[in-house]
């Protein structure tokens, strides 16, 4: 477990001073800036049952992924972070850690494919209920809930992939009532756009694979608490369970947590050009952008999100069949799943990243388009979408 120890001179720091100074301190030693990649299963105790600085056994705690999870917590603004291998472990030790059969939770109604089967085909043999609910209607949201059963609401904002805009602090005060805990998927927004917990949530969740590391070379997950008790659960069965963050898998997404807000900043004028250029195309049904002033939760993300982030999704008039050509059309755009790279992205949710949900209430609509918007020259971005869009009406 490890808990967020931010130096006094970052106390108060900026979002990108925090990204680059915190967690770690230059090696003693050597005067390293960087964090080494402790690449060791073991270490050299100080007599039966006395730790080295706290560390006994990788699986229980390594100094790279100390570094990572203090600097996660650092840049949530919360007190405790914990590194995992992936997203949807990160998920996994969080249901097991909070839930016990016979418990609920409200899931949202276009929830990532991945969450969704978590809930559906795993957590439920072993006794956790779900529900769907809308993140945008909270009175939807509150219906859903089970009084004294409901133990989590989890919310995705923006969701994945039709980007959803959910009212963290609403939803908050929602779960809070119903005696539940907010969880809240900031995967989408990433840190640097979003603070649910300053909003009230008590668990952000992260797929580090995403924006975090920021360039499609690592697998990761994260989750972030202020709250000491969640703490001591979650790190007891983050050990207990195992999936942890390997030393290089932390090492990789702490280098990427150093230019995520100027990441971020090019994500964001990118994929707001490309909305508008959607907008005005006549292959497009339906741009779906939470920085489009018709988008019905603009409001609510504007005041929730430092920008609109990178993702945009998009409706065409052909069908299905013309969203298929389009994404085998594109070349800039690489047909491909996961997202938040600094390379550019284009998938059909119906056929990948969501196939899971198909024949459920959180089936998606099979004319849709997901775009991950990189960071290359705009310009090129939108040639790109152009040819592919006319090579396919």
């Amino acid at each position: 477990m490890s808990d967020n120890h931010i130096d006094e001179h970052l106390d108060g720091a900026g979002f990108e001073t925090r990204a680059i100074h915190a967690g770690y301190a230059p090696d003693p030693t050597t005067g390293a800036v960087i964090p080494p990649i402790y690449a060791t299963s073991t270490y050299a105790q100080d007599g039966v049952g006395g730790l080295r600085n706290g560390y006994e056994y990788s699986r229980s705690a390594n100094p790279t992924r100390t570094a990572l999870e203090s600097t996660l917590a650092a840049l949530e603004g919360g007190a405790h972070g914990y590194a995992f291998a992936s997203g949807l472990a990160a998920e996994d030790t969080l249901i097991r850690a909070l839930c016990k059969p016979r418990d609920h939770v409200v899931l949202p109604n276009d929830a990532y494919g991945g969450t969704f089967r978590l809930f559906d085909k795993v957590a439920t043999v072993w006794g956790v209920e779900h529900s769907p609910a809308p993140v945008t209607d909270v009175d939807a949201v509150r219906a859903a809930i089970k009084p004294g059963v409901t133990r989590m609401v989890w919310v995705e904002t923006p969701t994945n992939p039709l980007l959803s805009i959910g009212d963290i602090e609403a939803l908050a005060a929602v779960a809070h009532d119903a005696g539940a805990l907010l969880v809240v998927d900031n995967t989408f927004a990433s840190s640097y756009l979003q603070q649910p917990l300053a909003l009230g949530a008590d668990v952000v969740v992260h797929s580090t694979t995403k924006y975090a590391g920021g360039h499609s070379d690592v697998v990761g997950g994260a989750l972030v608490v202020d709250d000491d008790a969640l703490a001591e659960r979650i790190g007891f069965h983050q050990n207990s369970i195992g999936g942890v963050a390997g030393p290089f898998d932390s090492w990789l997404v702490l280098r990427g947590l150093k230019t995520l807000a100027l990441r971020m900043e090019r994500h964001s004028d990118n994929a707001e050009k490309v909305a508008d250029f959607l907008g005005t195309h006549p292959a497009v049904s339906q741009v779906i952008y939470p920085g489009l002033a018709d988008h019905p939760g603009h409001a609510v993300a504007s005041r929730q999100m430092k920008r609109y982030g990178g993702m945009v999704s998009f409706r065409v008039k052909g069908g299905e069949e013309q969203a298929l050509a389009i994404c085998a059309a594109t070349k800039v755009f690489t047909l491909g799943e996961s997202l938040g790279g600094v390379e550019s992205l284009i998938e059909h949710p119906g056929r990948m990243t969501h196939a899971s949900v198909a024949g459920t209430d959180l089936e998606v609509p099979a004319d849709l388009v997901r775009l991950s918007v990189g960071i290359e020259t705009s310009e090129d971005q939108l040639a790109d979408l152009d040819r592919a869009l006319a090579s396919t009406t």
